[in-house]
């Protein structure tokens, strides 16, 4: 199974108990980018896929134990089959790319509408984040 996960939003904040925790239990690859709209969800920003829109900025991890570790965070971004339905992410692998080379990651996609949102044209949530 993979063991790469791009992340662009609060998993990427130490201050976040679980973007603690992701960093805890993986190992930082590299700065990344994917081609997609980015919006504020509130608390979290959420990405669309959209290869015609801008570069989302995030960063990879290698998750180490990924069996124990991938579902621990599948839970905090409420994506599963006991998780409310439908889910407010979806796990999916897309390339991410990095260095000029494409990796695969997995990723955390924003699963419910966007058309009342704020969008982050900036394509960087944390950049966004510190002038909230």
């Amino acid at each position: 199974m993979i063991d790469l996960l791009f992340v662009y939003g609060s998993l990427m904040d130490s201050q976040n108990e679980f973007g603690l925790y992701l960093q805890q239990n993986s190992v930082f690859i590299n700065d990344g980018f994917v081609m997609g709209r980015l919006y504020d969800a509130g608390e979290y920003p959420g990405l669309v896929l959209n290869t015609e829109a801008y570069k989302v900025k995030g960063k990879i991890y290698q998750l180490n134990n990924i069996e124990k570790n991938l579902p621990i965070l599948d839970e905090y971004e409420g994506y599963g089959e006991n998780e409310l339905q439908p889910n407010l992410f979806i796990r999916q692998l897309i390339d991410i790319e990095t260095n000029g080379k494409l990796l695969k990651c997995w990723t955390y996609l924003y699963n419910h509408p966007v058309k009342q949102l704020k969008e982050i044209t900036s394509g960087d949530y944390k950049a966004y984040k510190s002038l909230r």
